[in-house]
Order: structure tokens, then sequence, then C-alpha cells
């Protein structure tokens, strides 16, 4: 369900909670970014009660945007390595090294089953300016 979700909406990653699953859970694909740009390798991933062990110290600032909040882009500063563990499509326990932008779409996705969104993480300045669009995003939502 989650992956096929993600396809429709032409998305990189999602998260359970996103669509009302209420599993810590969610995927990545990044072959939309691989069609666009062939130095990002396709790389296609279910996570299952994913956990970040460890964060690099070095961040590096990334434009970020979600399928939750659409048409909002915003720099977002993420450590660049991460250290994670998680359960694969095959209940699996792996541990693994991430970096680059499989790193930062882990982490963007795993702050959504913490309760956090990327808007979350920006200067709280530009979070204000935000607020018109944010508030439409809203309504448009409760409609739907």
């Amino acid at each position: 369900m989650l992956f096929n979700t993600l396809k429709n909406a032409e998305g990189i990653g999602l998260a359970g909670p996103q669509i009302n699953l209420l599993k810590k859970a969610f995927v990545i694909d990044t072959s939309p970014l691989s069609e666009d740009d062939i130095t990002i390798e396709k790389y296609e991933k279910v996570f299952i009660n994913p956990r970040i062990l460890e964060k690099d110290s070095e961040e590096v600032i990334f434009r970020e945007g979600c399928l939750s909040i659409p048409d909002i882009y915003e720099e977002v500063k993420r450590p660049s390595k991460i250290w994670v563990r998680y359960n694969d499509h095959s209940f699996n326990v792996v541990e693994e090294e991430m970096s680059g932008i499989v790193a930062r779409i882990f982490q963007h996705e795993y702050d959504h089953l913490v309760g956090i969104l990327f808007i979350d993480k920006i200067n709280p300045v530009k979070r204000k300016l935000l607020t018109g669009k944010l508030n439409k995003i809203k309504k448009l939502s409760k409609t739907q």
C-alpha cells in the first residue's frame, strides 16, 4: 500500500501516518530522482520499526518538500550521515550506515513517525511567513 501510494504521488518517500496507516513504517524510492540525475542511484526499500542509532556531527542544508505539504519547499539542515536499524520487508533486522540523499529521505520519513514535519525544522521567521499557505493546505485537507 505504501509503495503504490508513493508511486501514484510520484514521491520519493512516504511514511505510514501520512496515509492513516498507523504503523512504524515508511518507504523510500529514489527512482524519480535517478531519472533526472544519473549520479543518484536507484534505491527502493521498506523500513519497518526504524531507529536512528547515531548521527554524524556534520550537517548539510538541502531544499526539502513533502507530499503532506504540497508546493512548499524550504532549506533544512540535517546530519549528512546516519547509522540506522530497521526490519526489512522479510522482518530481518538490518543495521546500515546511510549518507547523501538516502540518509536525508530516511530522516525526513522517520520524523513523520515521531510527529515532526520538515517545516518544524526551518527557521522560525520563514515558518511564520508560510502561515497563510499552511492554513490553506490545512483547510483543503479538512474538506477532502
